[in-house]
């Protein structure tokens, strides 16, 4: 099937953007609120600490997200594979997708953060040796959703006449993001598995790059290269605004004190509806379709509000 033309909207609520009361009170809120909005997706992150900062484990916050909800479809941007038997991640996603009714996007990658991985005594093997595992994995959960016995005999997972029932309710599979732009190994990964590639937030001509090499090693591997959805992060974070007096007060707001203008804006898109569409289309044009958007104003609802009742509609 090739690349689904139509533009799509999701918006990512890492653990960082709330406070810590009612952590879980706002992040519901915020879902629901991109729900009645219309948004196509909401992304959570996969880490168990990051300091001392409250994180909830995010699958089981994914499904009860998933009760919560009845349209926006839910994924997490990414599991880590060293976090999770690949087995059992796979039943645990079935089962999430079934009772969501078929509502969940299935992100994974190989794992980034080494001190969460030491605390919470997972090994952290070189690059590598992260993505073999991640490749076998995705070979692990692919059998497993769509065998009805699944064998497997790897380097670092097996599985012996296994039974994955009920299957995910989406088929052949839940959609698969695998997460990185590792040029070397990663993108080999996602060229094989995935259907659709995310890789954060990249400059024009870095991402220019990497769906060059992606293209290269889908035509290696025989698989055609429309297949894989295009993800798109137009920056680190956006702050939206209906007016450049309302920006201001926003930058002055929202920009960290010691942090210029200047270096704020490397990281963040600012501006108005406009300024914010004309950044994206440029990664239309490279053919991206699905853009992950994180508000730097969360927890208010305002940017997500204003770009999808003033803009959302434009692009595509």
């Amino acid at each position: 099937m090739d690349r689904v033309a139509k533009t799509k909207f999701g918006v990512f609520l890492p653990f960082y953007a709330f406070k810590k009361a009612d952590y879980y009170e706002q992040l519901k809120a915020i879902v629901l609120e991109c729900e009645q909005l219309g948004y196509d997706t909401i992304w959570l992150d996969d880490h168990l600490m990051y300091g001392d900062t409250p994180i909830l484990e995010c699958w089981t916050t994914l499904s009860a997200l998933a009760a919560s909800t009845s349209k926006i479809r839910l994924g997490i941007m990414v599991t880590c594979n060293a976090h999770h038997n690949p087995a059992l991640l796979a039943k645990v996603a079935s089962t999430l997708d079934i009772t969501s009714k078929g509502r969940l996007e299935f992100g994974i990658g190989a794992g980034v953060q080494e001190t969460e991985h030491q605390a919470y005594g997972f090994d952290f093997p070189p690059p590598k040796v992260r993505i073999a595992q991640l490749e076998e994995a995705m070979e692990v959960i692919r059998r497993l959703w769509t065998y009805p016995k699944a064998n497997y005999q790897g380097k670092y997972y097996t599985l012996k006449d296994a039974v994955c029932e009920p299957k995910p309710k989406q088929k052949p599979h839940p959609p698969i993001t695998v997460g990185g732009g590792g040029e070397k190994y990663t993108l080999k990964v996602v060229a094989k598995y995935a259907d659709r590639f995310d890789w954060g937030y990249q400059p024009l001509e870095a991402y220019r790059r990497k769906l060059s090499i992606l293209q290269r090693n889908c035509e290696f591997i025989g698989r055609d290269f429309r297949q894989i959805e295009l993800t798109c992060w137009p920056s680190g974070q956006i702050l939206i605004a209906a007016d450049q007096k309302e920006l201001q007060e926003k930058i002055d707001k929202y920009k960290p004190e010691g942090t210029s203008l200047e270096e704020f804006k490397q990281y963040t898109l600012v501006g108005t509806i406009e300024d914010c569409l004309r950044g994206f289309q440029a990664y239309a044009d490279l053919g991206a379709t699905y853009f992950i958007l994180y508000f730097a104003d969360l927890p208010s609802t305002d940017g997500l509000r204003l770009f999808k009742e003033a803009g959302a509609c434009i692009i595509g």
